[in-house]
């Protein structure tokens, strides 16, 4: 029978945490494995005992595995790599957009097994409704007899994690809107309720650009425009999560309204919606459709291309802002036309290195200069970031507390019948 991995308060993620020794050991193997067991001592500073415990521990739970010796035999006990074990365990995400649910299921090296998309469709009540009923299918059909971590539910816009509500999301028209409890007592899984942009700064520390990095930005460019900042390798969050709330910065110049009652906010005058309608005004597209435009970016299509670029215009005086005032080691951009079109990462390091006090100030992905680094890149996951933000709370929870997972039947937990651990 398939399992589940549970955290121990059911349908409720645990508060973060480092995890202890046992999870150190784990992102170290994540970081540079396979590594043996010597290899492991000395990159966390645990002596051969420690290290013993913990990854017995950490095999027993299906989260390390052993490989075959490398090179010739020798003599005396060999020295078996660790690896990130793949085989057993699945992260569960579902991601609320404007236009589409994006269903995901992730390995633990953050790659993605499967991913379906529905069209979202009527308010709160109809889509979280829609995503209780899609998820027990997409399980059966793509879990292959893997258990689950727990279930990660990503949108835009103002989340509470420590709550689980969805506080406000303008593009939804969503207000407190408890996704947490609505969807804990349905799969019966621990759910990880973030907004994208933290949820994909999280996969980009633990799988990405961020990988080994302390200190990292991430800005995220869609119908919703936020920003997550990461210190000391995890995310802040600020009161009540509001962290990262950049969306109505002013963007000189822009007359774009926005529901906020102004115009010109960098939300509105950069969304998706915003850029399917510029298209639909200069004869680009037939209808305003985002993915239309995005697949003749795809196919290099200059028309659309020049409107991708005009946006990373609009967007690079808050990315140089981001930089200016927080100094991370990484700046990621999350943006649909540089996943698809990666020529358009030039245009943006151009106009960010030419913007105000970055002029002369350092590298932008790869372009050194002695005196400073600045690093700024495109998102790690390309046109999989939706599905990677959908699972990356669950497996950032796995890698900061893997003793604190539990297994429980899994009919119970997408059924929502009620089970014990």
């Amino acid at each position: 029978m398939l399992s589940l991995v549970a955290a121990p308060a059911f349908g409720r993620a645990a508060p973060p945490a480092e995890g202890g020794a046992a999870g150190a050991v784990l992102r170290a193997v994540l970081a540079g494995g396979p590594l043996t067991r010597a290899a492991l001592g000395r990159a966390i500073g645990l002596s051969p005992a420690a290290v013993s415990r913990h990854t017995a521990e950490l095999i027993a739970l299906g989260l390390l595995r052993e490989l075959p010796p490398e090179g010739p035999p020798r003599a005396g006990r060999p020295q078996l790599p660790l690896d990130i074990d793949t085989r057993g365990h699945l992260a569960l995400g579902v991601h609320i957009g404007v236009p589409w649910l994006t269903f995901a299921l992730l390995d633990l090296r953050g790659r993605v097994v499967a991913h379906e998309r529905l069209p979202r469709q009527g308010d709160a009540a109809d889509v979280l409704r829609a995503v209780r009923e899609h998820l027990p299918g997409f399980v059966r059909r793509w879990s292959g007899g893997r258990s689950l971590l727990g279930l990660g539910v990503v949108t835009g816009g103002w989340v509470d994690s420590e709550r689980g509500t969805v506080v406000e999301h303008g593009p939804l028209g969503w207000q407190d809107v408890p996704v947490r409890d609505v969807l804990a007592g349905v799969t019966r899984l621990p759910v990880h309720l973030d907004s994208h942009a933290r949820a994909l700064a999280q996969a980009e520390l633990l799988f990405g650009a961020g990988a080994g990095a302390t200190e990292l930005v991430h800005l995220f460019v869609g119908n919703v425009v936020d920003a997550a900042i990461a210190t000391g390798g995890g995310v802040l969050r600020g009161r009540r999560s509001r962290a990262g709330d950049i969306g109505h910065l002013p963007v000189p110049g822009s007359a774009e309204p926005c529901p906020c009652g102004r115009t010109g906010c960098l939300q509105a005058a950069v969304s998706e919606r915003t850029l399917a309608r510029r298209a639909y005004r200069d004869g680009v597209l037939p209808v305003p459709d985002f993915d239309r435009l995005l697949a003749l970016a795809g196919a290099g299509e200059p028309a659309a291309l020049r409107l991708f670029e005009e946006r990373l215009r609009l967007v690079a005086p808050a990315a140089e802002l981001l930089l200016n005032v927080l100094n991370p080691e990484v700046l990621v951009v999350t943006e649909a036309g540089l996943a698809v079109a990666p020529q358009l990462a030039d245009h943006l390091h151009e106009r960010i290195a030419g913007h105000g006090r970055m002029a002369g100030h350092g590298r932008i992905a790869g372009h050194a200069r002695p005196e400073a680094v600045r690093p700024v890149t495109a998102g790690s996951f390309g046109t999989d970031a939706l599905a990677v933000a959908a699972c990356a709370g669950v497996l950032d929870s796995a890698y900061r507390r893997p003793m604190e997972l539990r297994t429980a039947p899994l009919g119970a937990a997408v059924a929502g019948r009620s089970t014990g651990h």
